[in-house]
């Protein structure tokens, strides 16, 4: 195996597909390496830690600028930390790499030589990357903004795997993408070219991780199968297991007849709780909302501190005066999800679950619980 590639393409690969490669190298030692292929189409570059699996392309030619030249095929594992360490630190143009024997490669420029030991391709456990099961296409924005407006309210916490994960939901030329943990809920619905019907429980971290390898790309088509989900954006392929088990029915969670509402500019909202959440160390980020016809107010309390009080002076309030609190991280992350200028919040009562809203998208939703005053 033999190849002398544009630095530049080879190290942008490199950094794609190690984005697989996590902690789990330190219970499977094999997976802490990158798999490279050079065939006939160019090098393939495949990074995985099982639960995600990374495979990313470098064609010879791209835009009619030669990038491979000098090259023999052949297959072989190589540490995915100092490969990718050593294109990065490398200053020219180009590099090559060249297999010596089975298990020591040479990669070098003008300046810099380093021998490094490899690990034979047979060595790599065998990965599913065909794109079966049912197919949808979504473009750049819709799929950002199906990752951006849910994924945030999925839980962190691994006792209950399920609540870790989005819920997709495909129905016609529909996606309806939810996130719960259980304290807040986001919603958000994309349409796109085409029929299709699955459910799939998709792990919240790597829709993230998805997300970033788009760049400029203008599709992400999805393959969803019983076990895993494949996404094909450019030339990378991303396959990630599904999460077994039920997602919590949240059909009828969100409450259809309100009693209260506030209009109110978004970025002035996101300002007043920060600022009051000050105040709310040991309350653990919750402040309290008070609303009337008249005024509204946003304050926080310590015991060992003291207290706190904002007021804002736009607004559109509709009913009886109300004061909720909540918790302030909830709120500010569901109205930055909403991406508008102003926010409605719809209310049924005290401590019942409240609704996030941008009355001009009715695409996306978001529901946070109320928290117990004390």
């Amino acid at each position: 195996m033999r190849f002398t590639i544009k630095r530049e393409e080879f190290l942008k690969g490199l950094l794609t597909a190690s984005r697989a490669v996590t902690g789990k190298a330190s219970v499977v030692p094999v997976l802490s390496n990158l798999k490279m292929d050079l065939n006939d189409l160019g090098l393939f570059i495949t990074g995985s830690n099982y639960d995600l699996t990374i495979k990313t392309f470098v064609p010879y030619i791209i835009d009619n600028v030669e990038i491979i030249r000098n090259y023999s095929e052949g297959s072989i594992l190589i540490s995915s930390k100092i490969i990718t360490d050593i294109a990065r630190k490398m200053e020219s143009d180009e590099l090559t790499f060249e297999l010596v024997d089975s298990t020591v490669a040479v990669i070098g420029d003008f300046r810099s030589e380093y021998k490094l030991n490899c690990v034979r391709s047979e060595e790599y456990p065998d990965l599913d990357l065909d794109p079966t099961g049912t197919k949808v296409t979504l473009n750049r924005k819709e799929f950002d903004s199906l990752v951006n407006q849910t994924c945030f309210a999925a839980s962190i916490k691994e006792q209950r795997p399920i609540l870790t994960a989005i819920n997709l939901e495909a129905s016609g030329d529909t996606i309806t993408a939810t996130a719960t943990d259980s304290a807040r809920l986001a919603k958000k619905t994309v349409t796109f070219d085409g029929q299709a019907s699955f459910v799939a429980n998709v792990p919240a971290k790597m829709l993230i991780e998805i997300n970033h390898l788009i760049e400029n790309e203008t599709n992400v088509s999805i393959a969803i199968s019983d076990k895993k989900a494949l996404f094909t954006i450019g030339r990378t392929v991303v396959a990630t297991r599904l999460i077994a088990g039920e997602y919590p029915n949240t059909k009828g969670i969100v409450p259809s007849i309100t009693n209260y509402s506030l209009e109110i500019n978004a970025n002035d909202l996101i300002k007043a709780i920060d600022r009051a959440n000050i105040l709310s160390l040991d309350r653990e980020n919750v402040v309290d909302l008070s609303m009337s016809e008249a005024g509204i107010s946003i304050s926080a309390k310590s015991v060992q501190i003291g207290s706190s009080m904002e007021k804002v002076d736009i607004f559109k309030y509709t009913g009886a005066p109300l004061k909720i609190s909540f918790n302030s991280e909830f709120v500010i992350s569901a109205v930055k999800a909403l991406n508008c200028e102003d926010v409605t919040f719809l209310f049924v009562g005290e401590m019942r679950p409240f609704i996030v809203k941008n009355v001009k998208d009715d695409s996306v939703i978001q529901l946070v619980t109320p928290v117990r005053a004390n």
